[in-house]
């Protein structure tokens, strides 16, 4: 087991370059089972979540090139098996975008339970209604069992936005007969960047980046080359960092596009950066002030689908608020515990009320202590870590490989903007 100590109370400056988008790098591994040529992939994160993802596609035969640690040859010239690793499906949710590409290839794909972070129940329903619409047989006892020798096209209304049930469905279309419409489709920049993947390699899909998409399958796809966009919510953490920290923060390759959300519930919380070409700036010294409604109403900060704030910053802000002076409520509205975290950042000084499973009520400026903690899942785990920094004194955070399955070197990049953080083996 390995965990940070950190020593709080300094500013975050400098010049930092997020990884590539770990939502779209799973996918778009998973898309390359779609062709039998060879896709190499740019700007792959290097952390525990694509490490996984790589040992399931070598796991069922494929051929998995490292040719650096950010860019892989992935050669699915055949499939040996179409049952996937139990132990290795259940280290992470990403497992499950296999099912669309297995079944298209081959036709019949045994998916066991996928894993990933324990942040309340999250149905996998709509994967399997929108496979069942393109043809597919679907059994359920345990794990999943999927048969579809031939796949169709059709008109598919998902009964939720779900990005990997889209992604799912996108894939399995591209080789399906005829065409399928995908409505109330998911569009986060993940999701494009699959889309634009598949049509590098052959694929014919309409209303990238809408919610209604359009595939007209074709016979077979090719091979070819695709990068990575990169990661928003990596981006959005610095952001934050920088800004409860004090410090001023010029992310690299940050692509100002994806952040205009962000920006909006950024600055209710008291925080502003600019876009300077494809980077962003965060000045220091931020104002951190709470701006209510009109009419001085409480505000509120609620995630959704894109393009709504993402939910994978909802931890991120709660840190964020903490340290903003003003009362702000927080509504988790897709993951029913993701909030029980702010047990740790209560006793660690923070002022919150937990009012249900979604909604808590966030007071700042509460100056922060430094406490030991462990990380339950990624996205908590960065937040309880930018607590730290925030804190006076020492931290140390537990089980950081949770952080690790999200954010690579991460203590690298933070130490490299003046942060006092040390990974130690226990």
């Amino acid at each position: 087991m390995e965990k940070f100590i950190i020593e709080g109370g300094f500013p975050l400056s400098g010049t930092v370059t997020p990884s590539g988008n770990k939502n779209a790098a799973l996918p778009l591994l998973a898309a390359c089972l779609l062709t039998d040529e060879p896709v190499t992939l740019r700007n792959l994160p290097a952390i525990g979540d694509i490490a996984t993802m790589g040992e399931l596609l070598s796991d069922v035969g494929v051929s998995v090139e490292i040719l650096d640690p950010h860019t892989w040859r992935v050669h699915a010239r055949e499939i040996r098996t179409s049952s996937l690793n139990p132990q290795l499906s259940g280290r992470i949710r990403g497992s499950i975008t296999l099912a669309g590409p297995m079944l298209a290839r081959t036709g019949v794909v045994h998916l066991p339970r996928s894993g990933g972070d324990v942040i309340g129940r999250r149905r996998v329903d709509t994967h399997f209604l929108a496979l069942s619409a393109l043809g597919a047989d679907v059994d359920t006892d345990g794990a999943f069992r999927l048969h579809g020798k031939r796949l169709y096209g059709s008109d598919i209304l998902l009964d939720e936005a779900s990005v990997t049930a889209t992604e799912n469905a996108v894939m399995a279309a591209t080789l399906a007969s005829g065409t399928t419409i995908i409505r109330n489709a998911a569009c986060e920049p993940h999701v494009q960047d699959l889309c634009h993947m598949l049509c590098r390699i052959g694929a014919q899909i309409e209303g990238i980046g809408s919610n209604v998409l359009i595939i007209h399958g074709v016979e077979r796809l090719g091979g070819g080359e695709y990068t990575i966009g990169s990661d928003h919510t990596e981006v959005g953490s610095y952001i934050a960092l920088a800004a409860a920290t004090g410090g001023g923060l010029l992310i690299k390759n940050a692509v100002p596009e994806h952040l205009r959300m962000v920006s909006l519930v950024f600055e209710r919380l008291g925080v502003r950066f600019e876009a300077r070409g494809d980077d962003v700036f965060v000045p220091a010294e931020q104002s951190l002030t709470i701006v209510p409604d009109i009419g001085g109403a409480i505000p509120s900060i609620k995630n959704a689908p894109w393009p709504g704030f993402p939910a994978d910053l909802m931890s991120i802000a709660i840190v964020l608020a903490s340290q903003s002076r003003g009362i702000v409520l927080i509504h988790e509205k897709m993951f029913e515990s993701r909030l029980y975290f702010v047990d740790k950042l209560i006793a660690m000084g923070a002022r919150i009320i937990l009012c249900d499973p979604h909604r808590c009520v966030v007071q700042g400026p509460s100056p922060l202590h430094g406490d030991e903690v462990e990380s339950p899942d990624i996205r908590a785990g960065m937040a309880l870590l930018m607590a730290a920094l925030c804190a006076e004194g020492q931290s140390v955070i537990r089980n950081i490989g949770q952080i690790d399955r999200g954010y690579e070197r991460v203590e690298d990049k933070l130490r490299q903007l003046g942060a006092k953080i040390q990974r130690v083996c226990t």
